[in-house]
């Protein structure tokens, strides 16, 4: 590139003000390093935006961030927002769909030097990200949700072709970046035919386009039994909203638990650096949150755009987060207590940002 790339800083609510640092000083740790300029942009959001501003999303956000390559979103406490306060909204759902951030990556990788139910376990789960069951994206206007009369309640599913289609060649093109080279497409045609049925047609379709990937199909249902079986034999796997929401926080519980679960939402021209936990405010404040999720969230958001923008540097700042973050916690000595050991928040930050 012949610019720096800009990353917006939003640290969202409880633990998200103490791990969205340590990623920020990580990530640019990284960057000196890798002699990769970055212009960092702070932005308000969540509540301690709502109390100083008076909105949880503060008006003029948008229109920055449009400005930006990327961002890094810490957790959002939404559930805890004022109900009477119509300005209390919560901004993720916003910021996915305003951006078409359509493709939510969940890695889930077992760790030498970390408690974890399996082995060798290194798998993506690639979820789509704007459709399926949620209520608060599948419709224009309004909520697809609703109750007709007091005991009924009717929950739409939105599955479209496009939609189907885009998932699925963004995880062709993830696992072309990767050694075992496969997807797996999850879904259940046999009972849901039209919805499932669509989104199992795109992904034959787009398999076609990369005769190098190895692709499958399974039900979610035997899928799930298969992922607590024997989680190994996955590499990229492609599924609906839903399914994705549920089996991905399945695999991270194999590995260690969601402490250890980044996250990455993309869309055509930004990326969202977001872990896949909440923001934990029964440990808000007191410095041992574990940084993990957070730090390689960012790390996955630096790979991302230098992939997307040919930007070596980028690809080789993310290389040395994820080498940094292994050994430390292969050494040991620099953990939170989730993790073992009895290191701060803090100090773990700082040990993986000099390891870099």
């Amino acid at each position: 590139m012949n610019r720096a790339l800009k990353i917006g800083i939003l640290e969202g609510d409880d633990i998200g003000l103490e791990v969205v640092p340590e990623t920020i000083k990580v990530m640019r740790a990284a960057a000196r390093k890798a002699d990769l300029a970055i212009d960092w942009f702070p932005m308000p959001i969540g509540r301690k935006a709502l109390d100083e501003l008076g909105y949880t999303l503060p008006p003029g956000t948008l229109e920055k961030l449009d400005t930006l390559d990327g961002w890094v979103l810490g957790p959002i406490g939404h559930q805890a927002y004022p109900r009477d306060r119509p300005n209390a909204i919560n901004p993720h759902p916003i910021l996915r769909k305003h951006y078409d951030l359509f493709a939510n990556i969940r890695p889930a990788k077992s760790l030498p030097g970390l408690p974890a139910l399996y082995k060798d376990v290194d798998l993506i789960m690639v979820r789509e990200n704007n459709e399926g069951f949620p209520p608060d994206r599948n419709v224009h206007m309004g909520n697809g949700e609703f109750r007709p009369t007091p005991d009924m309640t009717i929950s739409i599913r939105l599955i479209t072709r496009q939609g189907s289609s885009k998932i699925a060649r963004a995880a062709f093109e993830l696992a072309r970046t990767r050694p075992r080279r496969k997807v797996t497409a999850v879904h259940k045609n046999t009972v849901f035919k039209l919805g499932c049925g669509m989104f199992a047609e795109e992904c034959r379709k787009v398999a076609q386009g990369y005769p190098d990937i190895a692709f499958d199909e399974v039900m979610v249902d035997t899928f799930g039994m298969k992922l607590v079986m024997r989680p190994q034999q996955f590499d990229v796997i492609v599924t609906t909203n839903t399914f994705g929401d549920i089996l991905s926080d399945v695999a991270a519980g194999l590995v260690g638990g969601l402490g250890l679960a980044p996250g990455l939402s993309a869309g055509p021209e930004r990326a969202m650096a977001q872990a896949t936990h909440g923001s934990a405010p029964d440990i808000a404040g007191k410095n041992i949150a574990n940084p993990y999720a957070m730090i390689m969230s960012g790390q996955m958001l630096l790979a991302w755009l230098g992939h997307k923008h040919a930007e070596e540097k980028a690809v080789t700042a993310a290389q040395l987060v994820e080498r940094a973050m292994e050994k430390v916690i292969r050494e040991g000595k620099t953990l939170t207590p989730d993790l073992g050991g009895s290191a701060s928040t803090v100090a773990m930050g700082d040990a993986v940002a000099a390891e870099v």
